[in-house]
């Protein structure tokens, strides 16, 4: 039987046999497979090193092999702080106002993506499947091609992919793109980004899509299809039954003192639309008075990629208008809003989550958003909350009967919220039982499973192309 050779930037070792606790739904399903495969994944540590020797640091934990290396500072300041978040992160986000392009970046880039092929190579074994995630590791395939594999690989890209005339504002932009076709399968969270990719393969590289998915280029080919990726739901559901739940959903109870708990749980970051949230619940608060002090909106973001300057803008106007929001309208016994900067483990989230009346998730672009769907899953049946969703996010087109919003928009938020309050307990839960459905159905484990199947089904033409 095959390996799976999982490869990522960070790796994220299992913590249990289940992968239960603050692992993320990813490194679940990823452990899960990894275990079925007996397979390896392999990434950066997320230590940093003097000088890079390409030393593997080989771990075994719950049934999974992870092979990790070491990264130097201009290493990790080039490609990772560089030119994966300060380039590719907000050009494929749809802001290029944002995107800095440095020659530096991108050689850093390259050199990162050859130092992952130099090291992860000699691992592979001619019959072993290769799975590489996302923006950070783009030109690996074309580089593991060069050292000749002929394994079949599969890229799967977490995030959007931005329309054609975004993209062609990447300096060598077709060099990026081209390097995709070294793999056989490439997944999108949905049939958006999918289409913006095959636009710009027919645009700009003069290639042609089938109807059945294979993408054409020169003497290449390659299978381009739409895999949105779930929560895993078994493992969540079990969150939501545990003590740890329990508690924090007593702790929400208890704090809100008979308010009504808006909820919103982001990374801090400029797509997740946090100011415009803001703004739009403050337009809410404008507008109802009479819901003043009876209401609160709690709003989780951790920080993150702090050594990025842009961040530490973002961080600065939330501050600000957080606190110039409570200012304006709160009582000596209110605030209207909760403003938290840290994170909290899988078990409490899902407590807080059903908690909360109103989930307001508003991105303003978003591959997929798993928020939205552990929101769903973590709702009493008897008596859901509403989840508010920014038509943006890759979720929307799923979870279709979400309250939908355009983010940048303060008057839809406003007014979403108002719907939310006063909708019926009946509609609450025709909505949610719909939007569960979908959330069970589709989750990780069939995401995994998808596309390792196709993975394993398609006919290598870049391989034997490459060779």
């Amino acid at each position: 039987m095959s390996r799976l050779i999982v490869i990522s930037n960070r790796v994220s070792a299992p913590t249990s046999e289940g992968g239960t606790g603050a692992q993320g739904g990813l490194a679940v399903a990823l452990a899960a497979a990894l275990r079925e495969y007996r397979g390896l994944w392999f990434g950066w540590s997320g230590e940093k090193t003097d000088e890079f020797t390409g030393h593997i640091d080989f771990q075994r934990a719950y049934g999974v092999t992870t092979a990790t290396i070491d990264l130097e500072e201009q290493d990790v300041d080039e490609y990772y702080n560089g030119y994966a978040n300060r380039t590719l992160w907000p050009l494929f986000h749809y802001r290029i106002d944002l995107a800095e392009y440095d020659r530096s970046f991108g050689s850093g880039y390259e050199r990162v993506n050859e130092r992952f092929a130099d090291t992860v190579a000699p691992l592979i074994e001619p019959d072993d499947l290769v799975w590489v995630h996302d923006y950070h590791l783009i030109p690996l395939g074309a580089q593991l091609r060069e050292r000749g594999l002929r394994n079949r690989m599969g890229f799967f890209l977490h995030i959007p992919w931005p329309p054609s005339r975004l993209m062609v504002s990447l300096p060598a932009h077709e060099r990026l793109v081209l390097s995709l076709l070294a793999y056989d399968v490439i997944g999108f969270q949905t049939e958006e980004w999918l289409e913006s990719f095959k636009h710009y393969v027919e645009r700009e590289l003069g290639g042609h899509c089938d109807a059945d998915g294979w993408v054409h280029v020169g003497n290449r080919s390659v299978h381009a299809a739409a895999y949105p990726i779930g929560i895993d739901f078994k493992e969540f559901s079990e969150a939501v039954q545990s003590d740890g739940a329990r508690a924090a959903y007593e702790r929400m109870k208890k704090s809100a003192d008979g308010r009504r708990t808006i909820i919103g749980v982001d990374r801090l970051d400029y797509s997740k639309g946090l100011e415009e949230r803001f703004l739009g619940y403050r337009r809410f608060l404008e507008e109802h008075e009479e819901c003043l002090g009876k209401l609160f909106l709690l709003q989780i973001a951790p920080p993150s990629r702090g050594e990025v300057h842009t961040y530490e803008i973002i961080r600065e106007h939330l501050d600000e208008l957080s606190g110039r929001i409570n200012g304006e309208f709160a009582e000596v016994d209110w605030v209207p809003i909760r403003y938290v900067n840290q994170g909290y483990p899988r078990e409490d989230l899902a407590g807080f989550y059903r908690a909360a009346e109103i989930a307001l998730i508003t991105p303003l672009r978003d591959g997929m958003n798993l928020v939205a769907k552990e929101y769903v899953a973590a709702q009493d049946p008897e008596d859901p909350g509403v989840l508010i969703l920014s038509r943006f996010a890759g979720a929307a087109l799923q979870l279709k009967d979400a309250v939908l919003v355009n983010p940048y928009s303060k008057e839809e938020i406003s007014d979403a919220i108002h719907q939310a309050l006063q909708m019926p307990r009946e509609e609450r839960i025709r909505r949610w039982r719909s939007m569960m459905d979908v959330v069970e159905k589709e989750d990780v484990v069939a995401w995994r499973q998808a596309f390792v199947g196709a993975l394993k089904g398609a006919t290598p033409q870049a391989a034997r192309a490459a060779g």
